[in-house]
């Protein structure tokens, strides 16, 4: 299995180009979508070739999540945290755009390690501010407490109008997602691949996992969220996190791998149909190229026929024949 990079490829390379290249002072306009959710713009101008403008919009947030400012809990701080002076948070971000930052190149590290290092931290600017409360919550429960003033059940979007649930405690979290499919081959596909997902945790090699369950119906956990919240066609998926799960460099992992499971799946979903497909084309191949093999020549059928065919002689060429 494939697990998915936690910076955008395609940002990290126009940084590094713009880094190597800032002194030519190209001017810079550039927009793109990735994980079909998140939408980045990035400007810069040949006045001031070490600034850069970089936009992103996030999902539309539904209505049981939480937004402050139009981002999630604890984002500007997180951001703050993150790229300290490199980075300064424009207010108000550019229009269409939750959060706009100003990137200045001159203030990387001269050491190329560290420049490499916050470069791809820059371009994982979406788990920074994605992950944001999740991150708020783990730390917690690293120490072993509760956020204050957090609710019973928590509610972060991960998707266009769609969220998943944390019930946070002292000794453990646990994580629900209610995975929903528009195509029905992508439901039967997940719903197979999430209870397999399930099993596999059950291995000697994954003891130390976080638990996993998967349910057709809402777990008990989900108990008091909204009743819109709580249709999906390829069931709940559910993750129990204890301290050890997110202590010291693992809590940047485990933030990242919650906040794009949906992702992940879909992503192996979409590789099972591909893959599927292309064995059902070297299927239909073969049996074409069976069939081709079962039909008669016509060039040696047409001269089997013509070495069995006879001429009709007659009596007078019949004796002369003979004779000689």
């Amino acid at each position: 299995m494939i697990l998915l990079q936690s910076h955008s490829r395609y940002l990290l390379q126009i940084l590094s180009n713009r880094v190597q290249n800032v002194e030519k002072g190209v001017e810079l306009d550039s927009n793109w979508v990735e994980f079909g959710d998140i939408r980045y713009h990035i400007q810069a101008s040949m006045k001031n070739p070490h600034l850069l403008l970089l936009s992103v919009s996030l999902p539309t947030p539904p209505p049981e999540t939480v937004f402050f400012g139009g981002l999630p809990l604890g984002a500007i701080e997180a951001v703050k945290a993150a790229y300290g002076l490199v980075v300064q948070i424009l207010d108000p971000p550019r229009d269409g755009f939750n959060l706009t930052v100003k990137l200045n190149l001159t203030k990387l590290p001269p050491d190329e390690e560290n420049k490499n290092n916050l470069l791809v931290k820059i371009a994982s600017l979406r788990e920074v501010v994605m992950g944001a409360p999740l991150r708020v919550m783990l730390k917690h429960l690293a120490s072993r407490t509760v956020a204050p003033d957090i609710d019973r059940l928590v509610a972060l979007v991960h998707r266009p109008t769609e969220s998943f649930f944390l019930a946070p405690r002292a000794e453990k979290v646990t994580v629900v997602f209610p995975m929903r499919f528009k195509d029905s081959i992508d439901t039967a596909l997940a719903t197979s691949f999430l209870q397999e997902f399930v099993e596999a945790r059950r291995t000697a090699g994954l003891f130390n996992a976080p638990p996993c369950s998967w349910s057709p119906s809402p777990p008990l956990e989900l108990k008091g969220a909204p009743v819109e919240a709580l249709s999906a066609n390829a069931g709940f998926v559910s993750f129990v996190l204890f301290p050890r799960h997110v202590e010291g460099n693992k809590l940047d992992k485990t933030v990242w791998n919650l906040s794009t499971f949906h992702a992940y799946v879909n992503y192996h979903v979409k590789c099972s149909e591909g893959f599927m497909h292309t064995r059902m084309r070297r299927r239909v191949e073969s049996l074409i190229q069976a069939l081709d093999r079962a039909k008669p020549d016509k060039e040696k059928a047409k001269k089997t026929g013509q070495s069995r065919s006879f001429k009709r002689l007659s009596l007078k060429e019949a004796r002369s024949g003979l004779k000689s």
